[in-house]
């Protein structure tokens, strides 16, 4: 009896110990002959590394990829409407002439480019002919009555003439300067300048049935609507002669609504674009028409953009964002260097070795820029343009992969 009660104690004990070593094997890990220390560090250097883009000077200028500093600048809230480009009405001109004549020289043809004052052509007429004769006899009469009424006043102040032909003389050389000042004058109505006029007594006799046409602005002929021998003045069928227009500043004819009237007023920027975006410009509202347009219910609006190389061309319909609400803001980048990398948006900054991967929050957009509210501090340079390269290296696999 005592002996089998020592039996089965042996075998509780073994059996006991059995499940013990049973539960100790399962609970240890699997050796793979590396330690936990250096996968750790391993993933995080991995994790670390998919933010930078090595690159150096030579593979950015390869790839065309453009550079800028983020910095402060100004968004704003805009109203966008449909707009036209047309000349600027103080700077068109319609070359007319004020005598009768014929077209007898053209100097200037369509698209030519003209400065004030230059020649665009020649009118023979007999209306300055006569004219320049009358300017010439009275000039004559009036330099002999001058000189005879200078004689005479010395002679009356030597008492050799009565004081009383001296006062006609001095009455007869006023007559004779007024008549001088008339002939002079009706040049002038003609169209001639001071310039042509002085030098009427000298010019060859050839010359003096031609007035010539000049420019009144500097600008580019548009139009030409006389030939060589057209009959021109009063009566003719051809009251002008040359169109000219200075397309160095250009307006935007703009069409707002009644209900957004309100928040537009004269000052304020405009940014203008063409179909496709591919030229944009800032003008600035000149004229806010007060009275609304009876069928659209619409008031026409103004705006002046300055166009020195001739890229706004009259007749082209533009989009205009007017700025009715704009605010300074710290940082902002254009919007090609921001880019979508895993679900958030990310500007690449440039770095000694490359670019990092920088996450940021973006605020408010305003055309090709956006305002960038954290992520970013003013001054740091980042990739402007072609960024697109940057988010393809950063997405390539790795030898950890």
């Amino acid at each position: 009896m005592a002996r089998n009660i020592y039996r089965l104690g042996i075998t509780g004990v073994v059996f006991a110990a059995g499940i013990a070593f049973a539960m100790l094997v399962l609970r240890a890990p699997v050796s793979t002959g590396k330690t936990d220390a250096p996968v750790a560090a391993k993933s995080e250097a991995k994790t670390l590394d998919r933010s930078d883009v090595p690159m150096d000077d030579e593979r950015i200028q390869a790839a065309e990829i453009g550079l800028g500093d983020a910095g402060p600048g100004t968004v704003a809230k805009r109203l966008v409407v449909p707009g036209a480009i047309i000349p600027d009405t103080d700077r068109v001109a319609r070359v007319t002439v004020k005598l009768a004549g014929t077209v007898s020289e053209l100097r200037k043809n369509i698209g030519d480019e003209v400065a004030r004052g230059e020649v665009l052509g020649m009118i023979e007429s007999r209306e300055v002919a006569e004219a320049r004769s009358e300017y010439l006899a009275s000039k004559l009469s009036d330099d002999l009555q001058q000189e005879l009424t200078g004689r005479d006043k010395g002679l009356a102040e030597g008492r050799a003439i009565p004081e009383q032909q001296y006062i006609k003389s001095r009455s007869a050389a006023a007559q004779s300067r007024m008549r001088f000042d008339i002939a002079r004058q009706k040049l002038l109505a003609l169209g001639l300048d001071d310039t042509e006029v002085a030098a009427t007594p000298t010019a060859p006799e050839g010359t003096l049935r031609l007035q010539a046409v000049r420019a009144p602005i500097s600008g580019r002929v548009v139009e030409r609507k006389v030939e060589i021998g057209t009959a021109i003045g009063r009566d003719s069928q051809s009251p002008e002669l040359f169109v000219l227009v200075d397309l160095g500043k250009v307006w935007i004819e703009m069409s707002v609504a009644a209900n957004d009237l309100a928040s537009v007023h004269e000052g304020q920027n405009v940014r203008i674009s063409v179909a496709g975006g591919s030229v944009v410009g800032t003008a600035k509202v000149r004229f806010v028409n007060p009275v609304l347009d009876k069928e659209t219910r619409s008031a026409r609006v103004v705006a002046e953009i300055d166009n020195p190389e001739r890229m706004w061309r009259p007749g082209a319909f533009v989009t205009a964002a007017i700025a009715v609400e704009e605010r300074a803001v710290p940082v902002v980048v254009p919007m090609t260097a921001v880019q979508s990398v895993a679900g958030r948006k990310a500007v690449f900054v440039r770095t000694a070795d490359g670019f990092r991967k920088r996450d940021v929050v973006l605020g408010q957009r305003d055309g090709a820029s956006v305002e960038v509210s954290s992520g970013l501090k003013p001054g740091e340079r980042v990739a402007t343009s072609n960024s697109f390269s940057l988010k393809a290296e950063l997405s390539k696999p790795t030898d950890e992969d």
